[in-house]
């Protein structure tokens, strides 16, 4: 089999090598995940619950060693990756503290029996396929919802942080959870097709672009398995005319930049009404040319690298199609010399239709910013894409946004004058091609759970 090697993106150098196991080894480790699902599964909610703080904890005592992995494998500012482990710590509580009520039978009256249950039941095992950008978050956001519903879990990370993934996986054990529930699979794409048809996998989820979302929608629709999929998205934040404007910028700068700009849910388009546009793009470009990049251990760096040197090769070619269809680069836009995957906070104006910057997903530190008439044509332009993950409304009028989120914004998520990436309290997932179904706020354990009906005569 091959050999996985995890590269430090700020450096440029090697970190670890990781040996792929076989078809046959993975298979092998679907059977012990299985036959520890069939213990799990008995326990009850509240023991579930009492593991998962556990874990919580197990995580907040290696926060360190894990927050250093994460930057070391991806370049994620140091404090951001404390930070996804506090996260991720705060998910485990969330659910330990409110699954048990969540996953409680519910009482029915059917007209065909005395009475009725509704009973909340593990289906097996679940297999999740994840990226690199949020290296535990993207793992916890999924396994502990699972867990808690008494499912197993199998997990294929991306290549680039596989040592994080191994990682989490000897903290799970740490924080009490039984041997092989949770478990990583060091595999090929290939190995990975055979796993989703494996009869002991009962569900498959993926964090990932609309192209993949595709393909393993496919390949589980083929052998009739659930999914839920977190896809791509051009999350959309409109500067309203009515706008504070220094609050604006700073909001879209964040949302933008967060996380080295390598988030699902970060902003990437920047609709702004005529009447405010001129003023709040001088803001807005005052913001991206104070960020410092640099080395992201360093308390002064306001961004790291991106995390992979084809990643940034594949952004700068969205960029400089962009501007050959007509987009102007008004502040970055081009890949700096020396060693690193490190690319500066860029922001192209005079986006339009046909342009990669307004049709498809920028996956990297680079805003398009787009002039609407009015509020009005900044609603239509917002919606007018194919992804619907999430997206911001930038207005001094609380209650008139609140209207425009609810009633016409077509995402999963809007932000209304703030931005943030994910809160265990509210359901996370998109529409159109950024996929279906939901994680987080109770929604997530229930996505993978059998809804199952029990009818009660007389005796």
């Amino acid at each position: 089999m091959g050999t996985i090697t995890t590269v430090n993106p700020a450096t440029g150098k090697d970190l670890s090598s990781y040996e792929q196991i076989d078809r046959a080894e993975a298979n092998q480790k679907v059977e012990a995940c299985h036959a520890a699902f069939e213990k799990w599964k008995l326990e009850s909610l509240e023991e579930r619950a009492k593991v998962l703080k556990g874990i919580g904890q197990a995580l907040r005592d290696n926060k360190e060693e894990l927050a250093q992995l994460m930057t070391d494998e991806v370049g994620k500012l140091i404090k951001d990756s404390r930070d996804e482990v506090e996260l991720c710590a705060a998910i485990c509580d969330y659910t330990a503290a409110n699954g048990p009520s969540e996953l409680a039978d519910q009482k029915r009256e059917p007209s065909n029996a005395g009475r009725g249950i509704v009973t909340f039941s593990p289906i097996g095992v679940i297999y999740g396929i994840q990226p690199w950008n949020f290296p535990s978050y993207q793992v916890i956001r999924y396994a502990i919802a699972n867990l808690m519903t008494g499912n197993g879990v199998l997990l294929k990370h991306a290549s680039n942080c596989t040592g994080s993934g191994l990682k989490l996986a000897e903290i799970f054990l740490k924080g009490g959870l039984p041997e092989n529930l949770f478990t990583v699979l060091v595999i090929d794409h290939d190995t990975s097709d055979a796993i989703i048809a494996h009869d002991k996998v009962r569900g498959v989820t993926l964090t990932g672009s609309d192209t993949a979302g595709k393909s393993i929608a496919e390949a589980a629709g083929k052998v009739l398995k659930p999914t839920v999929l977190e896809l791509g998205s051009n999350d959309a934040y409109m500067v309203l005319e009515d706008a504070d404007l220094d609050l604006a910028a700073k909001v879209c700068a964040n949302a933008r930049l967060y996380n080295n700009g390598q988030t699902c849910i970060n902003g990437k388009r920047f609709i702004v009404t005529e009447k405010v546009y001129d003023a709040f793009l001088d803001k807005f470009k005052a913001r991206f040319e104070a960020v410092r990049t640099g080395d992201p251990n360093a308390k002064d760096s306001d961004m790291g690298p991106m995390s992979r040197s084809d990643l940034r090769d594949t952004l700068q070619k969205q960029v400089d199609q962009s501007i050959e269809k007509g987009a102007t680069a008004a502040v970055g836009c081009k890949i700096p010399d020396g060693p690193g995957a490190f690319y500066p906070a860029s922001i192209l104006t005079d986006v339009a239709p046909g342009q990669p910057a307004y049709d498809d997903e920028l996956f990297g530190p680079v805003a398009s910013v787009i002039r609407a008439k009015d509020d009005e044509d900044a609603m239509r332009i917002a919606n007018d894409s194919r992804y619907g993950l999430g997206g911001g409304i930038l207005s001094k009028n609380v209650d008139r946004a609140i209207e425009l989120a609810s009633r016409h914004f077509d995402t999963g998520m809007v932000f209304i004058n703030t931005y943030g990436v994910a809160d265990p309290s509210m359901p996370f997932g998109g529409v159109k091609n950024s996929g279906y179904g939901r994680e987080h706020g109770g929604f997530g354990i229930k996505e993978f759970a059998n809804a199952k009906s029990i009818f009660v005569g007389s005796a």
